[in-house]
């Protein structure tokens, strides 16, 4: 008995001692996927069906790295009878082109509509290429906000990203803006355009495909990957627009902005019962006088399956409390 408890300890502290030395990112150790699935391809994969008018290739959900390609949300398309529209316009150009190749496999016909989901940097800045195809941009006007100011960010956080100093990157507006709804017709099929309320970032806007029953969430909804709460996030605002989005689209499809197409029950389960508990978790550390170091350190191990948890748990649970502590 000796000898094995020797050996088990042995085998413990020899582990423990790997751990040390593993310096790697929880994305470099696989813990997020495969870096890449899509071998000799910018896209991290290749688009899959999800309806009959509706196809999505899906992002890593992990932070964009040089492997993914920035390819770490998800680019998706709808074909009708006369055009084709696309939902975000992808990191960079070479990912826009890459998208566009699987379309013209499928269809003759035009890219006549590039929709961003909000203003984030991989749901824009390839809206470039699309404009030189003819497409009409379209985005919700606070996301036409986040681009006229953070466009310098984009480019050089691209051109890091794509590690090229001179990387192309061009940002460019949108020509049409949206401040609630608007329905395309994409020939034969309407395609709606829905503002459901302040939720994860400046001009979240979702898409719906009724006669599909698909609603293509974007970063409204969330699962697999941890929803990052940024300092513009309305965490309040966002619960009650996703109880409004979950009234709305509670028997469709899900496409969310990261992770494959699911239902109602998952993205819930990924998005408004995590900002729940943190608002929960705050609002008790306020309640007792606690302070932010305090909410750095809130119990989120519930959540450590989820893909980025180690990026962005505990940056997430201080950015709520010190949002609740001025409301």
């Amino acid at each position: 008995m000796k000898i094995r408890t020797s050996v088990i300890a042995l085998t413990l502290l020899a582990g423990a001692a790997i751990a040390a030395d593993d310096n790697r990112t929880p994305v470099e150790r696989g813990e997020y996927g495969p870096l890449d699935q899509y071998p000799g391809n910018p896209l991290y994969s290749a688009p899959i069906q999800v309806s009959e008018h509706v196809y999505s290739a899906i992002g890593a959900t992990q932070p964009a790295t040089f492997e993914n390609h920035g390819h770490n949300n998800n680019l998706s398309f709808i074909i009708g009878d006369a055009s084709v529209m696309v939902i975000n316009g992808g990191s960079n150009d070479e990912l826009a082109a890459a998208l566009h190749a699987h379309i013209r496999a499928l269809t003759d016909l035009p890219v006549d509509y590039v929709v961003s989901e909000n203003g984030q940097r991989h749901a824009v800045t390839g809206n470039h290429y699309w404009q030189q195809q003819g497409a009409t941009l379209i985005g919700q006007t606070d996301a036409q906000h986040e681009i006229e100011d953070r466009a310098g960010d984009y480019i050089a956080t691209t051109r890091r990203a794509r590690q090229d100093e001179n990387y192309a990157v061009h940002i460019v507006d949108f020509d049409q803006t949206v401040d609630e709804a608007l329905t395309v017709d994409l020939g034969g099929l309407a395609v709606e355009l829905r503002v459901f309320g302040p939720a994860h970032s400046p001009g979240d806007m979702a898409v719906i495909v009724p006669a599909d029953q698909v609603v293509l969430a974007g970063d409204l909804a969330f699962h697999v990957r941890m929803p990052p709460i940024f300092d513009e996030t309305d965490s309040a605002g966002w619960v009650e627009t996703f109880r409004d989005f979950q009234a709305y689209a509670a028997d469709m499809l899900i496409v969310p902005g990261h992770g494959g197409p699911t239902d109602m029950a998952t993205v819930t389960a990924g998005t408004l019962d995590y900002l729940l508990y943190l608002r929960e978790q705050a609002q008790i550390l306020l309640d007792e006088g606690g302070s932010l170091d305090d909410a750095y350190k809130i119990d989120q191990r519930q959540y450590a399956h989820w893909h980025t948890y180690a990026e962005l748990a505990a940056r997430n649970a201080g950015r709520v409390f010190t949002q609740m502590e001025f409301e």
